[in-house]
C-alpha cells in the first residue's frame, strides 16, 4: 500500500472515530464476550451510573443489574450476524434519592452481531417517549373498552363510596349476581388477592380527576368462576356530591365486561413489554411503573406499603459449579415459588440477576416480614432438580415499609429495603431483615 493509499485510508478511520464520537445516541463497539472496544461519551454518561464499580470495561457486566437477560439472549443468538434486540427497554431506577420524578427513567437498547467476534450496541434514553406511549396506551385501551362488544357489558351503578347502588339484569347476565348484591362493594366483582380496599377507593378518585379510570384483570362470578375483565368507571355528571350522608344515589357508572376471548392477545402483548423472559414475573420496567403509581397513590391517600428485595445467596457459586443452564433453573423456580407465595394485587418483579422485588400495597412491616418468611422456608426446603442433581439454595431479604402518614419517595424506599438486605447478607444469609431506621440495617 502506498503512502498516500495509507493516508487515505487512516484520515478515513479518523473521520469514522469522529462521527462514533459526536453520534446523538450511545455507541458501544464490544467483543462477542461483551468487552468494551469502543465507546463514545454519550454511551459513558449513560452507563456509568449504571456500573457497579464504575468500570466500564464489558457490556453485559456494566448493565448486569438492570438488564440481566442481555448476556443470554447473545448467548442463545446463533445467527452469524443480525440484530440480537432492537429497542430493548432497561428500566433505571426513577432518579436521585430525595427526588420525585413523574416518570421513570428508561434506556432503549439496539445490540447487532456484526460478526463473529463483534457486537455493536445503541443507547439512548427513551424517557419521555415511554411517558407519551404509556398515555397512548391508556386512550386506545379507552376506546377500546368503548367500542368493542358494547352488547356485552354489565351496566353496575355505584355510590359515592363504590358499593353497588342498584341492580339490572346485565349484572345478572355477565356475572351471575342476584340483586343481593346491591350495597356491596365493587371489590365483591374481584377475586379476593386482587385489589384493596385502598385500590378499589384509588379508581374512584381517579375516575373523579381524569373522568374515567380502567383496568384489566380476573373478575369473579356469582358461584365462584373467574373471568378476564375489563372494569372502567365514570363519575355521573349530575351526581350530587355535597351531601353529608350518602343516601345511596348514583354517582359512579362501572362498565363490567367479559374480555376473556382476547386474554391470549393482551397476555402476549403484556408479556413482550412488561415481563422478564426468563422468569415469568414482572420485569424492572414494569416494577417501576407500578411502584411509581403506587406511591402516588399513597401521598394522595396514606396507607401502609412494602417493599421486600430478595436475593438468591451465593448464586455465582450455583453458575460456576452446575453452569449458567443451571442457574437459569434455579431463577425460574424462584420467580415461580415468588408469584405462588404473594397476592394477586402485589407485584413480583426481577429486578437484577439474581435480584426479584415484591412491592405490597396496603401491607405493614410486619404482614411483609410474614410472607417473605413463608417464602424463605419454602425455598429452602425445596432444592431445584437439574439434570438429575438437586441443587440447594437459600434466599435473604430486607424488607422496608412506608408507615401511614409517611411521605417517602421510590428511591428512599429501594435505599432502605437494600440496606436491609445487605444487613441480611452481613448476618450469615437465609434470612430475613426489616430496615428500622438504621440501626439493624447496615448503617
Amino acid at each position: 500500500m502506498s503512502n498516500a493509499a495509507h493516508a487515505e485510508l487512516a484520515a478515513e478511520h479518523e473521520a469514522l472515530i469522529q462521527f462514533l464520537y459526536l453520534a446523538p445516541v450511545g455507541l458501544v463497539q464490544t467483543g462477542i464476550d461483551g468487552e468494551i472496544v469502543m465507546i463514545n461519551p454519550i454511551s459513558a454518561q449513560l452507563m456509568m451510573p449504571l456500573s457497579r464499580d464504575g468500570n466500564l470495561t464489558n457490556l453485559f457486566t456494566a448493565l448486569e443489574d438492570v438488564a440481566p437477560e442481555l448476556r443470554r439472549l447473545c448467548a442463545v443468538f446463533d445467527r452469524p450476524n443480525g440484530m440480537i434486540c432492537d429497542g430493548l427497554h432497561i428500566q433505571l431506577n426513577s432518579g436521585a434519592p430525595g427526588k420525585r420524578m413523574r416518570v421513570p427513567n428508561v434506556l432503549s437498547l439496539s445490540l447487532l452481531k456484526l460478526d463473529d467476534a463483534r457486537l455493536m450496541a445503541v443507547l439512548q434514553d427513551v424517557s419521555e417517549q415511554v411517558r407519551r406511549e404509556r398515555q397512548l396506551r391508556q386512550s386506545d385501551a379507552w376506546l377500546n373498552a368503548l367500542l368493542t362488544s358494547i352488547s356485552d357489558y354489565a351496566l353496575v351503578g355505584l355510590d359515592r363510596e363504590g358499593r353497588v347502588s342498584c341492580w339490572n339484569e346485565t349484572i345478572g347476565r355477565v356475572t351471575g349476581f342476584p340483586a343481593a348484591v346491591v350495597g356491596q362493594p365493587y371489590s365483591v366483582f374481584y377475586p379476593d388477592d386482587s385489589t384493596t380496599p385502598e385500590r378499589l377507593q384509588d379508581r374512584l378518585r381517579e375516575a373523579d380527576a381524569n373522568g374515567w379510570s380502567l383496568d384489566e384483570g380476573p373478575r369473579l362470578r356469582f358461584d365462584g368462576s373467574q373471568f378476564w375483565g375489563s372494569a372502567m368507571i365514570s363519575p355521573l355528571p349530575d351526581r350530587d356530591l355535597d351531601l353529608g350522608e350518602d343516601d345511596g344515589d348514583t354517582a359512579y357508572c362501572l362498565v363490567l365486561r367479559d374480555i376473556s376471548d382476547k386474554r391470549d392477545a393482551i397476555d402476549k402483548r403484556r408479556k413482550s413489554v412488561f415481563c422478564d423472559d426468563l422468569t415469568g414475573v414482572a420485569n424492572r420496567r414494569a416494577f417501576f411503573e407500578a411502584a411509581e403509581l403506587e406511591l402516588t397513590r399513597n401521598r394522595r391517600t396514606p396507607r401502609p406499603t412494602a417493599l421486600i428485595l430478595f436475593d438468591a445467596d451465593h448464586f455465582k457459586q450455583i453458575n460456576d459449579r452446575h453452569g449458567h443452564p443451571a442457574g437459569d433453573c434455579v431463577l425460574r423456580q424462584l420467580g415461580m415459588a415468588l408469584s405462588a407465595t404473594f397476592r394477586q394485587v402485589d407485584v413480583v418483579a426481577r429486578v437484577g440477576g439474581e435480584e426479584f422485588a415484591v412491592l405490597l400495597p396496603s401491607s405493614t412491616r410486619d404482614g411483609a416480614a410474614i410472607v417473605a418468611e413463608r417464602l424463605r422456608q419454602l425455598i429452602a426446603g425445596q432444592p431445584v432438580m437439574w439434570e438429575g442433581v438437586p441443587i440447594a439454595y437459600t434466599v435473604s431479604a430486607g424488607i422496608a415499609a412506608i408507615d401511614e402518614g409517611e411521605s417517602v419517595d421510590l428511591d428512599t424506599l429501594i435505599k432502605r429495603a437494600d440496606q436491609a438486605l445487605y444487613a441480611a447478607k452481613a448476618n450469615g444469609r437465609n434470612r430475613i431483615e426489616c430496615w428500622n431506621g438504621g440501626r439493624d440495617a447496615g448503617e
